[in-house]
């Protein structure tokens, strides 16, 4: 719990310290796009399959290039920090996975954000320090919603941290955005990238829609900016994010 709460402190205390950097971040950000703009953040295909006999959910994405291979670099600070993502936006209800009741898209996102580390219970890389793993692809569940503020026209769901009626599920990082950290492992192997989700974690849900993105997102402490938002979408499988594809049963 601790951790939680401190991870939330560093993003409040940086409002203040880094409000002065938005012409710098912008430049930064340019220049991020720019080169993760590559063959690896081309998604080429997106799969969803319930195997029976293990009752979990596979999802898979194929890229042109090399899947994992490309990771941002760091800002040095946390406003403008980057986060790179190969998301799966889904039809599930936020509730499915431990949110309370709310409207917006609920996504698994597999991110790399090398500025901060919001994983608290999980050590990605396996040296035994929970707080450095930001940089290693990891899992979230976030809550989508529509943002006109942005290139990418999406962000993560704020609610005001004195709000007592919003649920999050107990793995949550401790922000102040519908963000959850369930610990699911990534595993890549050339052009691939697989996440397995035991069914039981996304309340027994077998059958719903998806889609496949890959993104450039970044966090903001301005005022008038979203915590966490999409700054670019690298590609949309479907071309318009209508979530046309459906879980394979095996």
């Amino acid at each position: 719990m601790r951790l939680r709460y401190s991870l939330f402190a560093l993003f409040t205390l940086t409002i203040s310290l880094f409000s002065s950097a938005c012409l710098y971040a912008q430049k930064a950000s340019e220049q991020q796009i720019s080169e993760l703009n590559t063959t690896n953040m081309n998604i080429t295909d997106a799969s969803i399959t319930y195997q029976n006999t293990t009752d979990q959910l596979v999802f898979r994405m194929i890229v042109e290039g090399t899947a994992g291979e490309t990771k941002p670099e760091p800002a040095g600070q946390l406003n403008g920090a980057p986060v790179l993502g190969y998301v799966f936006p889904t039809t599930l209800n936020p509730s499915s996975v431990g949110f309370g009741k709310t409207e917006g898209i609920l996504a698994l996102a597999i991110t790399s954000h090398p500025d901060f580390d919001d994983t608290p219970l999980w050590d990605e890389n396996g040296d035994h320090n929970y707080d450095n793993d930001g940089r290693c692809f990891h899992t979230h569940w976030v809550v989508l919603i529509k943002d006109d503020r942005l290139n990418g026209r999406l962000s993560v769901k704020e609610f005001k941290e004195e709000d007592q009626s919003v649920v999050l599920p107990p793995t949550n990082p401790g922000m102040p955005i519908y963000l959850d950290s369930p610990g699911f492992p990534v595993n890549f192997h050339d052009n691939s990238l697989t996440v397995v989700v035991p069914s039981q974690r996304i309340s027994n849900k077998k059958t719903f829609s998806f889609d496949g993105v890959a993104a450039y997102m970044e966090v903001s402490t301005e005022d008038n900016q979203p915590m966490l938002g999409v700054y670019k979408v690298f590609k949309v499988l479907s071309k318009d994010l209508s979530l046309p594809y459906s879980v394979e049963q095996k």
